[in-house]
């Protein structure tokens, strides 16, 4: 018993060296490699200045008509991942990218990532350009901050279009993500270790190798930082609080969905329902996956000029 428990013990301390070891060298290498990556990051778009910080927005193209580009949660660079779509909405549309603090080149920040201060920044920067006349767009979680801006904001906001947007009350949105085990997985280098095996998600997507390669260095850097892991620990309360919430009822909406969500069948519904609540709404299943600006860029910009056609959009 007590050689087995004698060769117990020193496997045990050697794995736990191993361990140790692998460890920090994870460390030091993730933070040489964050601190030598700042330098290969290529800047775009203009800072403005909201809340003593500075908030990136990019602007593209001309028309009559803005529209408002807002990014689905944790999104490394909104106006890169972006940049396939506003090439097909800036041929006739002016086209304005903002990124929310945490996202892309904005800066981080410590006020609390809630439904409220989020809308009230975005806000802030549009109007810091004199930008107040717009189709609001978003992916993703988007849609549950453009409830709030849209009923906030009415005399701005002409139409709201959705990008497989989060809706209120749709399923498995009370997760208590753990925050405080992801942050030290990130500053120990193992998520840059697991990045580096699995990849990227961009194979076959309209996307250059520079392009690529910045979305990268600025997933890096954002990822798991601190405003987004407060985000990501907002997700909960910033749900319940949009519960049986929706948007004006005269406002127009446009809403492409994925067509299949296996994960959950009610998705179509969830919109549907959400449309139906509006005066004007306007629900288009495309097959694809969550990212649909990803690989349909072109139908949506061209369903969203079909649809505008159509409606003022409160012009005059």
């Amino acid at each position: 018993m007590r050689r087995s428990l004698r060769r117990a013990l020193l496997v045990a301390g050697a794995v736990g060296t191993v361990l140790a070891v692998g460890l920090a060298t994870t460390t030091v290498v993730n933070a040489v490699s964050t601190e030598t990556e700042k330098d290969r990051i290529v800047s775009y778009g203009r800072l403005v200045t909201v809340d003593d910080r500075s908030m990136n927005v990019v602007i593209t193209g001309e028309g009559d008509r803005d529209v408002v580009l807002l990014p689905g949660f944790g999104t490394a660079s909104p106006a890169l991942d972006f940049a396939p779509l506003v090439a097909e909405l800036a041929e006739d549309h002016r086209v304005i990218v903002v990124e929310p603090f945490g996202y892309g080149l904005s800066d981080g920040t410590d006020r609390p990532r809630t439904t409220d201060n989020i809308v009230d920044e975005v806000h802030a920067a549009l109007q810091s350009l004199d930008v107040d006349r717009y189709v609001l767009m978003g992916h993703s979680i988007a849609g549950l901050y453009a409830i709030e801006y849209a009923n906030r904001y009415p005399d701005e906001v002409t139409a709201f279009v959705g990008i497989d947007t989060s809706v209120p009350g749709q399923p498995n949105m009370d997760t208590i993500f753990p925050t405080g085990l992801l942050a030290a997985a990130k500053n120990l280098g193992l998520i840059r270790l697991v990045a580096s095996v699995t990849g990227d998600d961009l194979d076959g997507l309209d996307y250059d190798d520079a392009t690529r390669e910045q979305m990268s260095l600025l997933s890096s850097r954002n990822a798991l930082a601190p405003t987004y892991l407060d985000e990501m620990s907002h997700i909960r309360t910033n749900f319940a609080d949009a519960a049986g919430t929706g948007f004006p009822a005269r406002l127009p909406l446009l809403l492409f969905v994925v067509a299949d969500n296996a994960v959950n069948p009610d998705w179509i519904d969830l919109h549907e329902r959400q449309a139906s609540a509006v005066d004007d709404g306007t629900v288009v299943p495309l097959d694809g996956e969550h990212y649909l600006h990803h690989t349909r860029s072109a139908e949506i910009a061209d369903g969203f000029r079909l649809w505008e056609a159509d409606r003022p959009l409160g012009d005059g």
